[in-house]
This record gives C-alpha cells, structure tokens and sequence, in this order.
C-alpha cells in the first residue's frame, strides 16, 4: 500500500516523487520486511470467551478509554482548527480509531471459524458488539482518510498514516495480546530497528519532497550545491544595516518598500 500509491500517485495524479522519495519508500518496505520476519507469534485465542476474557482485562480498558478520549479530542477540537493545515490531525484519528477496527477483526476472524466449526457464535453477544465497533470505526477511517487525501499529497499520507497506525498496531497487540512476553532480545531489537527504518524512509519522503532530485541530475545538483553561493534579498541586507551597532555616518541607507 505505501510503495503504490506513493509511485501510482505520481504517475497517475501528476504528484512529485523524486529519488529520495523513491529510496523512502523502499526504506519503508525494507522496514516492514524486517518487522515481519521478526514479528512475535500470536498468542492463541480461540473462542470468543477467551477473547471477551482479554478485552475486559483492566490494562486494555484504560488503554481504550485513553485512545477513545484523545479520539474525541481530536474529532471535535483540534480537526475543526486544524486539520486542514496539519496532516497529522486527520491521520492520527485514522490510526487511534485502527486499535479498535483491528482488535475487532481479530474477534470476528475467531467467531468466523467457530460459526463453521458448528458453534452458536452469533448467539453470542461479543460478536455484534466486534460488527458493530468495526463498521463504526472501519467508516470513521475512511472519512477521514479522505478528507486528507483532498487536502495532502498522496505520496505523505500513505507514509505518514503507515508509521502512526503500525505504532498503534503494535501497541495493541502489546497490551490486548501480550505478544512481546515470549520474544528474544534479538526478535525485539530486529523488530525496533525495522520500525525505525520506516520511520526513516518516511522523514526521506517528507522531508525533501520539495527537492528537484532524480537519478538523471544527481551530479549536477550536488555539483551545484557546492558551488553556488548563498544569495541574499533585499530584505536580509537592510535587517543587517539596521540592527548593526556601528554604521558609518557618510554612508547613506536606502529603505524600500
């Protein structure tokens, strides 16, 4: 999803992705590879009782009613304000709201298997409760995916909206599942340093997509940052002169407007 819409976003919307967006967002599938081969098992849950058992442990209801009031806070405070300025107002609801959408697909992937497996799953109450939360937060998303998108460039909120719902990803399974218990040191650091390498290939694609860079004119733009001198406006050298303690009686100052 991150390396295609960023790539199709440029060739299909007409957006700018030069050589280190490029290398961003392959830095970012690199990531997410390291992450996968390093990724804790899942802790096996296999009815609906067990699941229930999970989602009423007291450490996921705090962290719930936590994503639920910055969710609020966002929604109604700081979207109004600014979200159409801020790209990370819009994307965050997206991936606060994705902690619920996932642990509901989690629920409903196990009351699939037991309504096949012949067990009375949709008697059971927790079931409509994961369709209903995750319809709920699945349309919420959507929403407000598309609001950025008709505001931002496609290639940063692909990104950026990856790296903050993968964090929220991750921090569910770490307290809903507990799947971190039982990982070596090595799965754990292979598992930060891929994330971080996400995170850096989302800074490339950020940060300079503004750079007129490609593959073709790499020689001639480092060639001309080196060479070319800084140029200062107007503007600079009369803010220079004015606030200089010591300025030359005879020498005459020219103000322009």
């Amino acid at each position: 999803s991150l390396l295609c819409s960023a790539i199709l976003s440029s060739y299909l919307l007409g957006e700018r992705l030069n050589l280190l967006g490029k290398l961003g967002c392959m830095l970012s599938l690199v990531g997410s590879t390291v992450m996968v081969i390093h990724a804790p098992e899942d802790e096996e849950v296999t009815t609906l009782d067990e699941m229930l058992s999970k989602l009423k442990e007291p450490g996921f209801l705090a962290y719930g009613a936590i994503l639920l009031a910055i969710c609020f806070l966002l929604i109604f405070y700081l979207a109004p304000r600014y979200g159409q300025n801020n790209i990370l107002i819009y994307l965050t609801i997206c991936s606060v709201i994705g902690a619920f959408s996932v642990s509901s697909v989690k629920g409903l992937g196990i009351a699939i298997k037991g309504f096949f497996a012949g067990q009375p799953v949709l008697q059971h109450p927790l079931t409509w409760i994961l369709v209903i939360t995750l319809v709920a937060s699945i349309t919420t998303q959507i929403n407000y995916l598309n609001k950025s998108l008709d505001i931002f460039n496609t290639s940063l909120v692909f990104p950026i909206y990856y790296v903050l719902f993968t964090t929220i990803v991750i921090t569910t399974s770490i307290i809903l599942f507990k799947e971190w218990v039982t990982m070596t040191v090595v799965d754990i650091i292979g598992t930060v340093c891929g994330f971080l390498t996400i995170i850096l290939g989302v800074f490339l694609l950020h940060a300079f997509k503004d750079l007129d860079v490609s593959l073709g004119n790499l020689p001639q733009v480092l060639q001309c940052g080196q060479q070319v001198p800084v140029t200062r406006d107007d503007k600079n050298i009369l803010i220079e002169v004015d606030n200089s303690s010591i300025a030359p009686e005879d020498k005459p100052k020219v103000f322009m407007i």
